[in-house]
């Protein structure tokens, strides 16, 4: 959890941090939804309100997404759940993809009522040097606002061959640490041994995304359990949920994982069969 201070900004992110982490045990489960921006359409994102509220009934403690979709699904029920604002995008239909400009503000945020923002960057990529600038920039912000902020770091680029590489993954997570990140998502390094150095050297709270779509329960949630007994804070997990047959089952098979520290097989209780 973010280490507590008397000052009124790091009070402000205290107040709103606690509202996207899980009180009792410091760590989340969060739903990114951003990525209409990215690939257009997609299954999962069409009816907000229901996806929204499948996530927020499993237990979730935050969604996120960007500024458009907030009035399409946020509390869309009975169930509270935090809100993160992100803030960079880029689209998959040119060969730039992988360079993130901020298209939102911290303002904007505030006005919106979120509880949270975030921000992607890839290191390797050919802008990077644009998007440190602006990572460096927003952090400031975030800290004169007393706004949290979520930074997703990956290492992708010409010159990366494999962006799961512990280090490469290890130096992502440092460097959006280094810039100003409360918390950060990273991508899992494939073991507990060498995604407890990534936790060890990211000195901030440290979160794994979900990737692409996997191809078993199982295979999910034996890498959330991983991630957790290497140190991590919890999840930023997309389309493996709510792409999944039941959404509500199983971010609710994560959060016992995550905020209830139960097995994988008992977590696997949780989801519907077919």
């Amino acid at each position: 959890m973010i280490a507590r201070s008397t000052g009124k900004k790091m009070f402000g992110k205290n107040v709103r941090i606690e509202r996207i982490i899980d009180r009792r045990t410091g760590n989340c489960v969060i739903v990114p939804m951003d990525h209409g921006v990215s690939i257009g359409p997609t299954e999962g994102l069409y009816d907000m309100k229901h996806t929204v509220n499948a996530v927020a009934n499993g237990g979730a403690t935050a969604v996120l997404m960007h500024k458009g979709l907030v009035k399409h699904g946020y509390r869309a029920g009975g169930h509270d759940i935090g809100l993160i604002l992100h803030l960079s995008a880029s689209t998959d239909m040119g060969d730039t993809n992988n360079s993130k400009v901020l298209v939102a503000t911290v303002s904007e945020a505030l006005k919106m009522g979120a509880d949270a923002v975030s921000m992607h960057i890839n290191l390797g990529a050919e802008t990077e040097p644009e998007m440190l600038r602006d990572l460096g920039r927003l952090s400031s912000e975030c800290e004169e606002w007393g706004m949290p902020l979520l930074v997703m770091a990956y290492p992708r680029g010409p010159k990366i061959k494999n962006s799961y590489d512990p280090e490469l993954v290890a130096h992502g997570a440092r460097a959006a640490a280094e810039l100003g990140a409360d918390i950060v998502k990273c991508s899992y390094t494939g073991d507990v041994d060498s995604f407890r150095e990534v936790v060890r050297g990211a000195l901030v709270p440290v979160v794994i995304a979900g990737g692409p779509k996997m191809s078993s329960d199982l295979e999910m949630l034996t890498m959330v359990r991983d991630s957790i007994d290497a140190g991590g804070r919890g999840v930023s997990i997309g389309r493996n949920i709510f792409q999944h047959r039941d959404v509500e089952g199983i971010t609710r098979a994560i959060t016992d994982i995550v905020l209830r520290d139960a097995s994988v097989e008992e977590a696997m209780k949780s989801i519907r069969k077919k």
